[in-house]
This record gives C-alpha cells, sequence and structure tokens, in this order.
C-alpha cells in the first residue's frame, strides 16, 4: 500500500506500507526505495495513548469535552493556535477552520524559513521550488548554508558526479566530499554573496541580454554592490581567495544549481541574504534557464486551490508570541518548550497562561507542561494529501489502518464546530478532491503540480527586482565571544526521534572530550559535554537544533521581514562547568 512520509522534510517521500513496516516505494524516480533513518524507525517511537488532565488519565471524549468547557469560558481574543508542522499533510491545518471561527488568534512567521523567503518575494515575486530533474541537468551544484546528507538524503545520488561546491562556516560531512569548500565566518553570507557579485562584474560575467528583459534596477543594484570595497568583503568573510576564484570560474557561463539552505535564514538578515544570492544568480541570467536556478524551501502549493489559507484574524509573530498573555493556548505538531528561540522566556510564558492543550503524537517538554493533552493519530490512520518544498511530486496519504488511540484533526474541528453550533464540515475526501483536482497531473501511480509543466521564471513576463539597499545594522560582529551554529541533526527532526547531547568545540579553545563546560548567553546557559572537532572554525561553537535547552541561550528577537526566528543572531561565552 502506497504513501507518502508526514514528516516536515524536503524528500516527502513515497512509502509503501505492508501492514507492519514502512519501506521506500522503489518506483518513485525520487525516492528510489530508500527512507531516511527517522522514517525508518517513526513506528518505533513511543506513543501518547491516552488523554490527560492536570496529570491524570481520562478518555478522548472527557477531553474533548473539558477543551469545549474552557474555550466556553475564555474570552476569543484571549486564546491562541499555535500549530507548526509536526505533520506535513495539508488537512493539519483544517483546525483552523474552527478556531478562525472562534476569534482566537493566529501566529504569523514561523521558526524556520520565513524571513528567507520574505527576501525570495521581494525579488522574484513567487517561491518556485528547483525541482530535481532541473538539479539532475545542472553541471555545477553550489550547496550554501545546507547540508544535505542530513537534511535532503536522495539529492546525494543526483549530485554525486557534479562539480560541487559547498559554502558553511562548518566542514560538513558533503564539504569534505566537495572540489571547493569556503568555510565562510559566520553570519557573513550576505557580504559573500556581494563579493561574487563583485567579481562576476569585473569578469563580465552579467547577462546583459537577461537582465534588460527580466531585471529591475540592475543599476542601482550595480551601484549599491560596488559600494562595498573587495578588501572590506574579504575581511568580512574570510574566504581563501584562491578557492573563492576557483568557484567563480566553475560557476561561468556553467550550468549551475544553488541549494540554499536554512543556514542562512537563522539572522536578523536573513531576507537581505537570499534577495543578495538570488540578484547574483539574476545576474548571471540564471533563472528560467534548464539546469539553473536558486532553490530554497519552495512553496509547491503555489497554483492550488486551498481551504483553510486565508482567514481574517489576528496574528502575532510564532517566534516571539508571549503565551502568558493568553488564557488558552492550543498547540499543534509543535514543541515550543525545546524549539522556540528563548525557552526561559517560554516556559514562564507556559506557566503565566491559565490553560494549556498539547495535541500530538509524542510526548515532550511542551507536554509535560500542558493542562490537557489529547493525543493524536498518526498518519498511516487517516486521509491527507501533502506537498514537498523541493520537488513537484504531490504525495496522496490514504488512511491504511485504524487506531485505537488518538483523535484526527478532523474529528477534533468537527466535534468543536458541532459544539459551538458553527456551520459543519464537508466529507474530509471531497476536500482533499478538490485540492488535487486544481492543479494536478496524474500519471501511473502519482500526482505532479501543473506549476511546473513550464520551466519556473521562464515566462516571458518574469519581472525580477535587485537588491538595491541593506537595512542591517546587526553588531553582533562587533560583540565578545563565539558565535552559535545551530544545525539539523541527521538522526532527528528538530527535536523529535533521537536528538545529540554534546557541544562541538574547535580544538584551539582548550577543551577536551567528554569534559562538562557551562555555555551561556545573555537569555540563559546550560551544560553539556565537550565534542572536539576540527570541522569548527576557532570563533565558532556547534550545538545541534534539538538538544535539550539548546534554546535557552537563543534571542527572542525577529527577522528584518518574515517574522522569522533568529536562532544564529548570537554569541555566547563558554566555561568550565
Amino acid at each position: 500500500m502506497r504513501t507518502t512520509c508526514p514528516l516536515d522534510c524536503y524528500d516527502a517521500c513515497s512509502v509503501i506500507y505492508d501492514g507492519k513496516k514502512l519501506s521506500g516505494d522503489k518506483e518513485h524516480t525520487f525516492t528510489n526505495g530508500h527512507l531516511c533513518p527517522n522514517l525508518h524507525h517513526y513506528l518505533n517511537e513511543p506513543r501518547i495513548q491516552n488523554a490527560r488532565f492536570n496529570g491524570k488519565e481520562i478518555t478522548n471524549e472527557e477531553a474533548l469535552n473539558i477543551l469545549y468547557e474552557k474555550l466556553k469560558d475564555s474570552h476569543d481574543k484571549k486564546t491562541l493556535l499555535f500549530k507548526s508542522s509536526g505533520n506535513f499533510g495539508y488537512m493539519q491545518n483544517i483546525t483552523k477552520e474552527f478556531f478562525s471561527k472562534y476569534g482566537s488568534t493566529f501566529t504569523s512567521g514561523n521558526l524556520c524559513d520565513s524571513g528567507g523567503e520574505a527576501g525570495v518575494i521581494e525579488g522574484r515575486g513567487k517561491n518556485y521550488s528547483l525541482t530535481p530533474s532541473q538539479i539532475k541537468k545542472s553541471k555545477v551544484v553550489v550547496v550554501w548554508g545546507r547540508n544535505i546528507d542530513s537534511t535532503n538524503s536522495h539529492l546525494l545520488e543526483i549530485i554525486k558526479d557534479k562539480i560541487l561546491i559547498v559554502i558553511d562556516p562548518v566542514k560538513t560531512s558533503l564539504a569534505k566530499k566537495a572540489d571547493i569548500h569556503l568555510q565562510i565566518k559566520p553570519r557573513s553570507d550576505f557580504e559573500l554573496a556581494m563579493l561574487f557579485c563583485r567579481f562576476a562584474y569585473m569578469e563580465q560575467m552579467e547577462d546583459e541580454e537577461w537582465i534588460a528583459k527580466h531585471g529591475s534596477d540592475f543599476d542601482y543594484f550595480l551601484n549599491f554592490f560596488r559600494s562595498y570595497t573587495v578588501n572590506q568583503l574579504l575581511d568580512s568573510t574570510e574566504v581563501v581567495i584562491e578557492d573563492f576564484l576557483t568557484a567563480l570560474m566553475l560557476i561561468k557561463d556553467t550550468p549551475t544549481s544553488f541549494l540554499v539552505g536554512n543556514g542562512v535564514s537563522k539572522y536578523t538578515n536573513s531576507n537581505e541574504i537570499l534577495r543578495a544570492i538570488d540578484s547574483f544568480v539574476a545576474m548571471l541570467g540564471y533563472f528560467g534557464k534548464e539546469g539553473c536556478g536558486v532553490g530554497f524551501l519552495g512553496n509547491s502549493t503555489l497554483g492550488y486551490e486551498l481551504p483553510f489559507s486565508n482567514y481574517n484574524v489576528k496574528t502575532t509573530p510564532m517566534a516571539t508570541v508571549d503565551f502568558g498573555e493568553f488564557d488558552l493556548v492550543f498547540i499543534q505538531g509543535a514543541n515550543p518548550a525545546n524549539q522556540m528561540p528563548n525557552t526561559n522566556q517560554v516556559f514562564d510564558g507556559l506557566k503565566k497562561s491559565k490553560f494549556v492543550v498539547y495535541y500530538g503524537l509524542f510526548e515532550n517538554q511542551t507536554s509535560a507542561l500542558a493542562d490537557l493533552v489529547i493525543p493524536s493519530v498518526n498518519f498511516l490512520a487517516k486521509q491527507d494529501v501533502r506537498f514537498s518544498y523541493s520537488h513537484e511530486f504531490v504525495g496522496v496519504m490514504p488512511k491504511l489502518k485504524e487506531e485505537e488511540f488518538g483523535v484526527s484533526e478532523y474529528n477534533l474541528t468537527k466535534y468543536l464546530l458541532a459544539r459551538f453550533d458553527y456551520q459543519n464540515l464537508e466529507p474530509k475526501s471531497k476536500y482533499i478532491e478538490k485540492i488535487i483536482e486544481s492543479n494536478s497531473n496524474f500519471e501511473n501511480h502519482y500526482i505532479t503540480s501543473k506549476s511546473y509543466d513550464t520551466l519556473p521564471y521562464s515566462e516571458e513576463d518574469f519581472h525580477f527586482e535587485f537588491i538595491d539597499d541593506c537595512e542591517d545594522d546587526s553588531e553582533l560582529k562587533d560583540k565578545e565571544g563565539l558565535y552559535l551554529i545551530t544545525p539539523k541533526y541527521k538522526y532527528s527532526l528538530n527535536s523529535q526521534f533521537k536528538t545529540d547531547s554534546f557541544v562541538y568545540i574547535n580544538p584551539s579553545l582548550g577543551y577536551q572530550d567528554s569534559e562538562d563546560v557551562k555555555i551561556s548567553s545573555e537569555y540563559g546557559e546550560l551544560t553539556l559535554k565537550v565534542k572536539i572537532s576540527d570541522d569548527l572554525r576557532e570563533d565558532s561553537i556547534m550545538i545541534y537544533s534539538g538538544v535539550d535547552g539548546v534554546n535557552k541561550l537563543t534571542p527572542s528577537f525577529l527577522s528584518l521581514e518574515g517574522d522569522g526566528a533568529c536562532f544564529q543572531e548570537i554569541k555566547v561565552k563558554i566555561e568550565r562547568a
């Protein structure tokens, strides 16, 4: 029986379920029969099987009734829907149908890519994926702030014979295989993009015909990047000039894919970073051409008619929400007590809120704080559909089994709508059919988006706005301390599954393996054991996302655009514990 992985991941794998275990779909042209470690162990993860109220197990019916009573007694404007993507199936959004009618506050932005995507939209207007079929046509692949080994493993087969350039402050496993690794200083991605522009212009690499046809404000852009001196940019990035020039020459007049990850989207200026990278690529005329372009967590729902997407509700930024301002907080598919920045503040807010509801599959730091816990059902026990942010396939997720515990999002929403005498739902299958039929191609067992029938950005009327200004006034580079880098861990997904428990430190800092150290910032502190690694720069330490307590160190302010989190906009101190 064929289905699709629900995890919030680039690959969105096609999956075969035989009634007992999950395996890769060998017929799928991208999955090719392989699954990541997380999905291999998905069915072995302990689940929440019973609802709880104030620590006491209750029935699901009792839990739903308690939720209704608490909502009935709450002021609508003092309730919050905090929904993330623990399950990436689109029908998980159906809960918005109730909470919008009720009048709850929603969150804006996210903890992942919203700052970077804002920059993509500023330049391109729409954020299309750079699909594997296009990456296959590249001769050079530039991986920028993205460790494909950990987050996008199915691309490894596609890029294995390409010329590979990796841009990352960490010598990742992928960087060790690369032809060129530019181990830039943290938070210098914008300056590196400007350096590329400066040298590309010196080498007369700009595509004047493409710019004249599709570009806007190129003269302003030219003056803008020339306002940065080469020496200034080299000092900021600390790249090896010989490696940089080699990388530039490899890119020149060659079909090149730029695969940009969330490593560049964890700073306040993430929109400017993405727009600067896009502007360099646009300068070369590499949008709308086979085997070329920039891929950054694309919006694969483009062209689809989507329910549960446009509501006139009050919003508050997810990355800085104060839970203590709300009488009732409904948390779905999320673990803010681990994943939100400045988690000391998050803990305080959750404790101040009068009533916290956790709705999900697994126990975590947030469920431990909740007043009411409602178990969900997993993706095999409900019908859904999902989109990928890196390829054109649309994944069908049929209901393949029954579960004796848990409540689906559809049934929870249906119950609340009925109790409050709101308009009822259509059958779930009808929503899914409408979504799929609105913009899909059908071939054999698989569905693809019609939005990729033509090469994105190849349209005659495509218009690109070059960057010509910079609002970033961060003083982080002038502060004392070590840069904190928080990448994804290969064997976990944010706080799910097997998380790490170390701080990785360059040997030059004088610490020993397994030594306990205290890491501190102005927001908090934690103690971890050391792992010495030559892969780190001397000015940086690395703690994987999902490590319990890492976000005690991270700042609670927003990106310049997009209401994004800024996990790496911080320097930390380290000392022996």
